[in-house]
């Protein structure tokens, strides 16, 4: 028999998570069944949407929600055979029984010298998100200006990088000197960081005086509706995230953004990535194409030790990390 570790979701957050709110807790696996596997966890992803979808898709004892790459250890299913490594939307685990229905494999041909960890970034959820935003969502085109904040997140990062290997003018905002200096090295033409700049809407007109034709939104609030203000007309955007209200104990109020979007005719549109599910296979491929061809760069920030889940989570919604937050088991 294997013991699992599992981190629970104790009690609601109220606020922003505090160390009370999770526990840790042990159970015992059975064997598995006829079509079922065992996996155990490798890598696991801490991500801002576990705070506003735990309270909509959790209840309270409940493992928390996330997804991990795991090993497959035990098999009685032909499709996940031992030694196979699958994605898999399991939680904070560190091992599992499935079934299978919810496991994706690794890609056959994964790189030797690429690490199993960016199936949880730049090769999965977080770069899918950045592609379809850019493609699907803004359509993109050579010789715009786009506007990218949480710039140097998981997302904000790749985004940023696809739409300079598109022709575009790239416009990034952060939240600290050394992420505005990684965004500086990524090829953004430009950079700041929204917590010591005097005016963000000063700077956001120094940035792109002429305004910007698309917006990829990740953290909404007050910086939202400043950007809104500076899109061209018929600009776009996409919403991606809104973190800056996330953690809030009252919904934040006004100012209202219908007249800006009537007078400029905008167009803005929430997504998510798994509206293009079916394109996941080629576009996997086509992220990896250009990790490897050096078009794109990757940067993660990895606590060690499953015992950590809850302070990598914490710590990623305080903006501690510079590209995908990761927790190596």
């Amino acid at each position: 028999m294997v013991r699992a570790q599992t981190w629970i979701l104790a009690k609601h957050f109220n606020g922003f998570p505090k160390e009370s709110d999770f526990q840790l807790k042990e159970e015992e696996l059975p064997e598995p069944k006829a079509g079922e596997v065992l996996l155990e966890a490798l890598f696991l992803s801490v991500d801002p949407y576990m705070r506003p979808f735990s309270r909509v898709r959790m209840k309270e004892g409940d493992v928390m929600i996330g997804t991990q790459v795991a090993k497959v250890i035990q098999t009685n299913n032909a499709s996940f055979p031992v030694g196979a490594h699958v994605v898999s939307r399991d939680g904070w685990r560190t091992h599992t029984v499935s079934d299978g229905s919810n496991l994706v494999p690794v890609m056959p041909d994964w790189p030797l010298d690429v690490s199993l960890s960016l199936a949880l970034g730049i090769i999965g959820m977080p770069g899918l998100t950045a592609l379809y935003g850019i493609e699907e969502v803004l359509e993109l085109k050579s010789g715009e200006t786009l506007l990218v904040n949480a710039a140097a997140g998981a997302v904000g990062s790749v985004v940023g990088q696809m739409a300079k290997m598109k022709g575009c003018r790239v416009v990034g905002s952060a939240g600290s000197d050394a992420k505005v200096a990684f965004l500086k090295e990524l090829g953004f033409d430009e950079a700041f960081n929204y917590k010591t700049v005097a005016s963000l809407e000063e700077t956001l007109k120094k940035a792109a005086p002429d305004g910007y034709d698309c917006f990829f939104e990740n953290v909404g609030g007050p910086f939202s509706s400043v950007a809104m203000s500076q899109m061209k007309d018929f600009g776009r955007i996409a919403v991606c995230g809104s973190i800056s209200t996330y953690n809030d104990t009252e919904v934040q109020t006004g100012p209202y953004p219908q007249m800006t979007m009537i007078i400029k005719q905008l167009k803005m549109e929430g997504f998510m990535q798994s509206r293009w599910e079916s394109k996941h296979p080629e576009s996997l491929r086509r992220l990896m194409g250009w990790l490897k061809e050096g078009k794109l760069q990757s940067r993660e920030h990895i606590t060690k030790g499953f015992e950590n889940m809850p302070a990598a989570f914490m710590g990623m919604l305080r903006g501690e990390n510079t590209g995908k937050a990761i927790v190596a088991v």
